[in-house]
């Protein structure tokens, strides 16, 4: 069996449903600008995804009449759900380095600075650079299978492990749904474009209000009504 298979087996015995390998070479001077020279550093990753509980994303709009769907939200689709990308992670970042590469496993929360939302490094860029899903207009990685409901960690690392596939295409068409959820209108229904400013599709200062506002409420920093109104994700939902 060879290390790319080890690998992908590990993965998927670990419990995630996304894995897949992403060249970073085109992507070095945008890693560099957002994470430094020592995250650019390395040529691969590996992008590790695990599907979201459909139960808990379709409870989202409830959020107001049912005050436990948020913080049940928070624990289960952030929390939990992170420590198993990390668990993951982990793993796999031992497996590599007893291989003789260099694996830095980059924590599943991305590091987001609480000020601007911007991660240490983008894990949906590389899912994209996987061939697991595209970036949409709400900004978050698209998957066929389960569109946005789907969160990410990434292992960096020296071994050239192989992609899931062919980079996939924009497939959101005219859909703005995700920006239609949104209760401070923070999306602004644009496709996403590597060489436009972040600001011109997403506000990340009214989205960061809006958040703060509901944890005052809640106690959950949690919206994601972005992830429940997208219609990948709704389309391939578990059944009830």
């Amino acid at each position: 069996m060879s290390l790319n298979e080890q690998v992908f087996q590990l993965v998927k015995s670990l419990g995630a449903d996304f894995v897949g390998g992403a060249d970073l070479s085109t992507a070095r001077e945008f890693i560099c600008k957002q994470g430094g020279e020592h995250l650019s550093a390395y040529p691969f990753a590996l992008s590790i995804g695990i599907r979201l509980m459909d139960t808990l994303v379709d409870l989202l709009p409830h959020w107001e009449e049912q005050w436990w769907v948020s913080p049940a939200y928070k624990y289960h689709a952030y929390d939990k759900v992170n420590d198993r990308l990390d668990a993951i992670a982990s793993r796999v970042s031992s497996l590599l380095q007893n291989e003789g590469y260099r694996a830095l496993p980059v924590p599943s929360w991305g590091g987001a600075r609480p000020d601007t939302l911007e991660s240490l490094f983008s894990h949906k860029l590389a899912a994209h650079l996987a061939g697991l899903g595209w970036i949409g207009r709400s900004g978050l990685l698209i998957t066929p299978q389960a569109g946005p409901r789907v969160r990410w960690t990434s292992v960096l690392t020296t071994f050239p492990v192989e992609r899931h596939g062919p980079m996939l295409e924009d497939q959101c068409g005219t859909c703005t749904k995700c920006a239609d959820n949104c209760p401070v209108k923070a999306l602004k229904g644009r496709n996403f474009r590597p060489d436009e400013p972040r600001e011109m599709r997403f506000d990340y200062h009214g989205c960061l209000q809006n958040i703060l506002a509901r944890e005052k409420q809640t106690g959950a920093r949690i919206c994601s009504l972005c992830v429940y109104g997208c219609p990948h994700g709704s389309k391939n939902r578990a059944s009830a």
